[in-house]
């Protein structure tokens, strides 16, 4: 499981390196793609994997499936880390996340997220009151 968050910074490649605690789960190679809110979402190659058997269930029928796959894989790129645990973000990634150097890597569960860290420290603020605010049940059975 992904936890805490991190402020590795972007190299002059595109590079970043990846947490030290997240290592061991990514050394097999990651997945990364366009993420909710304007973040990147990074998953383990066979978490993606699982991720991708269970969005292709949706009917072919369904317009935002259909949609969301597109999205959600058009801007799929994979690799594996290098020794020293960095990964390039491909331009187009950046771009769609706004990554400039100071970055903010969150462990959130099954995926790490990547925000430009300005973005995420304005999101962050945004929905603080509202997690604080919660009444009812988010999460059915859960939360």
């Amino acid at each position: 499981m992904f936890l805490g968050t991190y402020s590795p910074r972007l190299d002059e490649k595109g590079r970043i390196i990846l947490p030290a605690k997240f290592a061991e789960d990514l050394a097999d190679g990651v997945v990364m793609t366009r993420g909710q809110e304007r973040c990147l979402y990074v998953f383990a190659r066979d978490e993606f994997s699982r991720m991708h058997d269970r969005i292709r269930q949706a009917p072919v029928t369904s317009r935002d499936a259909r949609n969301y796959l597109r999205v959600f894989l058009s801007g799929a790129h994979d690799e594996t880390p290098d020794k020293q645990r960095r990964v390039t973000i491909p331009p187009a990634l950046r771009a769609y996340a706004g990554l400039e150097r100071e970055l903010a890597v969150l462990g959130v569960g099954d995926r790490v997220e990547i925000w430009d860290a300005a973005a995420w420290e304005t999101h962050l603020a945004e929905t603080e009151d509202a997690f604080a605010s919660i009444e009812g049940e988010v999460v059915p059975g859960i939360l």
